[in-house]
């Protein structure tokens, strides 16, 4: 069921009307996503998230919208933080990378390279909308979950982000001492009637060791790495793997690729498989909806699955600067619904009213949780407030 409803967001008047239901009677593939703690971009998600940290500790009630761009042995740091205290932000960025691995000079770049702060005040006019608790920015927002794992995730992105961990696990504790920072993985998997067959072909990029060769290097990943991820989620090795496409890595990180916040908003959400507006969440304190907002639809879409009144849905909102209330808010189920939709709505809806003041209060976000989001994905794993089930 498709529903429309007017600018109000009034959900009585919605109008409604039946477009026929997909059929998953043949094999399809798709593909997701993830890269390692290491990447560029994800460095400087992990920077940015890290200075919202440090001053959201400072004030819970602090604005913060920071850039973060790194490349070959330099880092430079853009935005506006209103604060009362005025925070180290290189040191902050030094910490980060150092945490990451990013050591040694043959990286060609470190926790030593250079630093640029350009950083100031919010502008007033939008300190004006969101003091009143209005929302930080305009746009839509997306939330996603289904059943194909236990996280309630789609199960390629899910799959890709537990292998890049595993691959940064294996190198922080000496396992693998060849591997060296940044690293990606890749997906693809066969469904078969709208529910996943198995593993077609994994795919993993890690710079490392000259002295080892790539043979070798797809032997170690594939022993720990692989299989035990895919054994955890019951899944069959499959034939098809690859490791470092070009047959030779040795320097990842900015020297290799600069990087930029907010440029993995795929690895971010759902891995393709959801829609997404087109907002980052890194470097913003929570007054920004794009994050916010996409946080909460993800926590009613995942109640909603949980409570077992649909097999996958959507939630969709839309929010304009500085107004408190949503102008729009939507749940779609794709035909899976196990509940008529007034009853859905209701249960979405008094679980969390969507103003912007309440969603901050009731998933309690203006605390310093942000950087650990910053990698693996924002969705899918527990700790975090949207991700709580309720009983």
């Amino acid at each position: 069921m498709i529903s429309h409803q007017n600018p109000s967001g009034n959900l009585s008047t919605r109008k409604k009307f039946k477009v026929p239901q997909r059929e998953f009677d043949m094999t399809t593939y798709f593909t997701s996503e993830s890269v390692a703690a290491g990447h560029p971009d994800k460095i400087c998600d992990q920077i940015s998230d890290a200075i919202v940290d440090a001053a959201l500790a400072v004030d819970p009630k602090s604005r913060v919208a920071v850039e973060t761009l790194v490349t070959t042995n330099r880092v430079v740091l853009a935005g506006e933080v209103t604060c009362p205290k005025k925070l180290p932000y290189a040191s902050i960025a030094r910490d980060v990378i150092k945490s990451l691995g990013y050591t040694n000079g043959i990286y060609h770049f470190s926790y030593k390279s250079p630093i640029s702060v350009y950083i100031h005040e919010q502008s007033p006019d939008i300190a004006r909308g969101v003091e009143d608790g209005g929302a930080g920015d305009q746009g839509m927002m997306f939330g996603y979950a289904c059943r194909e794992t236990p996280e309630l995730m789609p199960l390629p992105i899910i799959l890709a982000h537990r292998l890049v961990a595993h691959m940064d696990e294996m190198r922080e504790k000496m396992i693998l001492p060849f591997l060296r920072p940044d690293g990606k993985s890749e997906v693809k998997l066969c469904y078969e009637n709208g529910r996943p067959k198995g593993v077609e072909q994994i795919v993993l990029a890690a710079p490392h060791d000259p002295k080892i060769s790539n043979i070798i290097l797809k032997h170690a990943l594939t022993k720990h790495v692989i299989v035990p991820v895919l054994h955890k989620y019951h899944q069959k090795i499959p034939k098809a793997i690859m490791v470092n496409g070009t047959g030779k890595w040795e320097i990842g990180g900015p020297a290799s690729d600069t990087g930029v916040t907010g440029r993995k908003i795929i690895v971010d959400t759902y891995g393709g498989v959801a829609r997404h507006g087109g907002g980052c969440f890194s470097g913003k304190d929570p007054t920004k909806v794009d994050r916010s907002a996409a946080y909460a639809c993800r926590y009613i879409a995942k109640n909603i699955v949980a409570a077992g009144l649909a097999d996958r849905v959507e939630v969709r909102v839309a929010y304009v600067i500085g107004q408190k209330e949503p102008i729009a808010r939507d749940i779609e189920t794709f035909g899976t619904e196990k509940k008529k939709r007034s009853v859905i709505e209701d249960f979405a809806w008094q679980l969390l009213n969507m103003s912007v003041p309440n969603i901050l209060k009731k998933l309690d976000l203006r605390k310093p949780i942000y950087r650990e989001t910053a990698r693996y994905g924002h969705f899918g794993r527990n700790g975090f407030p949207w991700e709580a089930v309720v009983e």
